[in-house]
């Protein structure tokens, strides 16, 4: 049996996914979390053998709780969920430990597949994200680093500077020397630019 616990911050979401698992004979839902800091308790206190994580949960979330999981339990398989564009975040989150990436849209089919798959020690790699992974000509926030990627979500998603500082556990100033640097890496000249880029290139 392949115990799956569930993170995400929307109940309807967590209630369908428990659903679709509901009707298989090999997966169960060992565990539901409703943010990073309850999915990382989680897994402290029991073994799971996959992890489907959001994204973008409030608190620890993204590739920093990837990171903060694989260090807790290496051998936990992760599976991120995403409404976010493939070949915009599947690199990173794969780079940061996850174990597959799979959009939000995708058919329920494809999701046991993938729970499957990476709990049999395969990893489940969309094609739209392996050819973002072996493109030679990669958008220019590839050159972020993971943090000023992380910064730079919160951002366009309408945070300010302090509540980034919170979220991120850093201080004010550090998260707006981050958005200078990726203001300078991406050749922009205001957080207006920076939307506008992060809608064009489907980051948000």
């Amino acid at each position: 049996m392949i115990r799956v616990l569930i993170a995400d911050d929307h109940k309807i979401v967590r209630d369908g996914l428990r659903r679709i698992l509901a009707a298989t004979t090999d997966v169960q839902v060992s565990g539901e979390a409703a943010s990073g800091e309850e999915a990382l308790a989680l897994v402290k206190a029991q073994d799971f053998d996959v992890a489907m994580l959001d994204m973008s949960m409030p608190g620890l979330s993204g590739l920093d709780l990837i990171k903060r999981l694989r260090i807790e339990k290496p051998k936990l398989r992760i599976l991120v969920l995403s409404m976010h564009g493939e070949q915009q975040y599947a690199a990173r989150v794969l780079k940061a430990g996850a174990a597959g990436y799979l959009n939000k849209d995708s058919a329920a089919e494809l999701l046991l597949s993938a729970i499957r798959k990476i709990a049999a020690g395969g990893m489940h790699i969309p094609e739209a994200a392996a050819a973002g992974l072996i493109s030679s000509d990669k958008p220019t926030h590839e050159l972020l680093s993971d943090r000023e990627f992380e910064v730079l979500r919160l951002l366009v998603s309408g945070e300010g500077p302090t509540e980034i500082a919170e979220r991120l556990h850093l201080s004010v100033k550090t998260v707006s020397t981050h958005k200078t640097r990726i203001l300078e890496k991406l050749n922009l000249g205001s957080t207006a630019e920076l939307v506008r880029y992060a809608l064009e290139q489907k980051l948000v």
